[in-house]
């Protein structure tokens, strides 16, 4: 007899970091999703740079968290896997919806949403889905899901979002046909309106790039 896979609905709780405090001098506010291995909180430290009265950071925490090493000492995390993608991706929506609310971001400051690696693809599904208006949306060295089209993000066009696509000219999970078959993506979903920003580097996140961003 084969197994029977079933499914249940409950109520989970999950953390997520801020950097820096909210308040009426606030100009921005990020919302930036880190890549597969993070800890929201450790992820903050590529943001510590910027201006303290100006920018509120909020990092989401993936849920799934695991050992990074056979010592079972640093603990990471991975937003999604193949497996029962489409139920997860509803997941990790409904989990970002909540956190917005708990942060009840003022209608004045900015909205920044950054994506790193494989947060890219959350941001993205995430802002698809929820038509998400920001201010600027940066997509740093990550993939965009196949299953979205363009029609997910005209709505950028009208509130003038910002669209900036980060890579490193050396990142390892960047060959030319990956390369290729992701500049196509991005021009076609966003109609070729994206900026393109390409350093000397690897699959990394740097300061300075940030910072002048």
């Amino acid at each position: 007899m084969q197994p029977i896979e079933k499914q249940v609905t409950y109520t989970i709780q999950n953390s997520y970091s801020t950097l820096n405090k909210l308040t009426p001098n606030t100009k921005r506010v990020w919302i930036v999703c880190h890549g597969i291995g993070y800890l929201s909180r450790y992820f903050l430290k590529y943001f510590n740079e910027l201006a303290t009265e100006e920018n509120y950071i909020i990092a989401p925490q993936a849920q799934a968290k695991f050992y990074l090493d056979k010592k079972y000492k640093h603990v990471g995390a991975s937003w999604l896997t193949k497996e029962n993608t489409k139920a997860e991706i509803k997941n990790v929506i409904d989990y970002l919806d909540a956190v917005i609310e708990e942060e009840n971001i003022p209608k004045k400051c900015e909205l920044i949403i950054f994506g790193y690696s494989q947060g890219v693809s959350i941001v993205s599904r995430w802002l698809a889905h929820r038509k998400i208006k920001c201010n600027q949306l940066i997509l740093y060295a990550g993939g965009l899901p196949n299953e979205l089209t363009s029609n997910y993000f005209s709505f950028l066009n009208k509130n003038n979002t910002k669209i900036t696509v980060i890579i490193g000219d050396k990142d390892e999970y960047l060959t030319p046909e990956r390369l290729q078959i992701e500049q196509k993506k991005i021009n076609t979903l966003f109609h070729g309106k994206a900026k393109h920003i390409v350093f000397d580097g690897g699959h990394e996140v740097k300061k300075e790039i940030i910072n002048a961003l």
